[in-house]
């Protein structure tokens, strides 16, 4: 059974077979990695810390994470994959560009 907070737009149905059906409930399919468009870029974060985030990733939670734990342990740093994003600690911009290259990826560095 689903949450009901899941279910506020609908109020009642008189079909006695009806069967909510969330919008999420779609999982993104990865894109393979030659096909992927990826931009790297240099932030800044509070304190005056430096991150290295890669932007423009179709996929998974999974595949992401995944990609995310394999940069990081190469560059041998911390940093964290969400919402379509990957921030690595530190300024790695090119060893991310040389590692997703060797494994097909597109990518280019973006931004100032």
């Amino acid at each position: 059974m689903s949450d009901w907070k899941d279910r506020l737009g609908v109020v009642f149905s008189t079909n006695p077979d009806f069967k909510y059906e969330s919008a999420d409930d779609t999982s993104v399919e990865t894109l393979p990695p030659a096909k992927q468009n990826l931009k790297i870029w240099l932030d800044r974060l509070k304190g005056g810390r430096v991150a290295t985030v890669v932007r423009g990733f179709v996929g998974s939670d999974d595949d992401i994470s995944a990609l995310g734990k394999e940069l990081k342990k190469s560059c041998g740093v911390g940093g964290t994959a969400k919402d379509g994003e990957i921030i690595i600690q530190g300024d790695h911009r090119d060893r991310v560009v040389e590692l997703l290259t060797k494994a097909g990826y597109k990518c280019k560095k973006a931004g100032g």
